[in-house]
């Protein structure tokens, strides 16, 4: 089967070549979206932070300063605020939930109870009355005679097993027991 070999050879060749190429196309495109996502930052950078032009005199350092704090101080408010919002929202689903909570206990469950149901009521149930369907399972079995063996007998004859427990105990029995082996 040597044939069968080349072909082979040539199905896993043809495969590794496929997954290379795959691998070598996910890499370019991963650096991509990488060269991308840095492009988008310096935009966004460039757009929101103006770039920083430090001025030569003191005064002109002091209304920088100024203006940084003031920025800073109206970003703390809005923290601030967001911050009390969101415990407010919290404390009313807090609030929220200990009501469902407690209506949920007022309201007692009563315990499910099993029922007991032939196979025909519970279709009768299903399908409703209209429909008549015999599940009569037990009407299709055979009947079996028992017959009465020798050693069944021989069991009935024996009777109640207490007695000969009784009758073996203590020392009469061991002796009974004693005298039958000799």
């Amino acid at each position: 089967f040597p044939h069968l070999q080349k072909k082979r050879r040539a199905a896993t060749a043809r495969r590794q070549h496929l997954k290379s190429a795959m691998l070598q196309l996910a890499a370019t495109e991963i650096e991509r979206e990488a060269a991308a996502k840095e492009v988008e930052k310096q935009n966004y950078l460039s757009e929101h932070c103006p770039p920083l032009s430090l001025p030569g005199s003191m005064q002109e350092l002091q209304e920088l300063c100024k203006k940084l704090h003031a920025k800073i101080e109206s970003v703390d408010e809005e923290r601030y605020d967001t911050e009390v919002k969101l415990q407010k929202t919290n404390k009313e689903l807090e609030d929220l939930s200990q009501k469902l909570f407690d209506l949920r206990g007022k309201f007692k469950r009563p315990p499910l109870r099993r029922v007991r149901m032939s196979a025909d009521a519970m279709l009768r149930a299903l399908l409703g009355s209209k429909h008549k369907v015999c599940m009569d399972l037990r009407a299709n079995l055979k009947q079996v005679k028992k017959e009465d063996t020798e050693k069944e007998k021989d069991l009935r004859d024996v009777g109640d097993w207490r007695k000969n427990i009784e009758e073996k105990s203590g020392m009469e029995g061991r002796k009974k027991m004693f005298e039958a082996g000799e």
